[in-house]
């Protein structure tokens, strides 16, 4: 089912992107023990921020894959769906087209 949430001013909702797990010499991580991925693919995003009356855009839109800090934004869920909501200003990187390509490589 599709999430419905429209993240307010210079919000962005994301959804964090697990990488692959691969086991190396028999030893089998728990899921307690991981870290949370720093990666996820943006979901919604707001309308932007206000400056001097201005509308800024925000420069991510759903579909893009982000790099954000390990301690960013709030955590929600819905449906059984972890999400993140971060502003904008959290986001440290966006990546292009190479880069998601570069991520798929085994």
């Amino acid at each position: 089912m599709a999430v419905h949430l429209t993240p307010l001013h210079d919000r962005v909702i994301v959804r964090r992107i697990e990488e692959k797990e691969s086991v190396k010499g028999g030893i089998i991580i728990p899921d307690s023990a991981k870290e949370k991925p720093m990666e996820g693919e943006v979901i919604a995003v707001g309308a932007g921020k206000r400056e001097k009356g201005e509308l800024i855009p925000l420069d991510v839109k759903a579909g893009d894959r982000v790099l954000f800090g390990k301690y960013s934004g709030t955590e929600i869920k819905i449906e059984e769906e972890e999400y993140l909501i971060l502003r904008e200003e959290e986001i440290l990187a966006k990546l292009s087209g190479a880069a998601k390509a570069a991520g798929s490589r085994k």
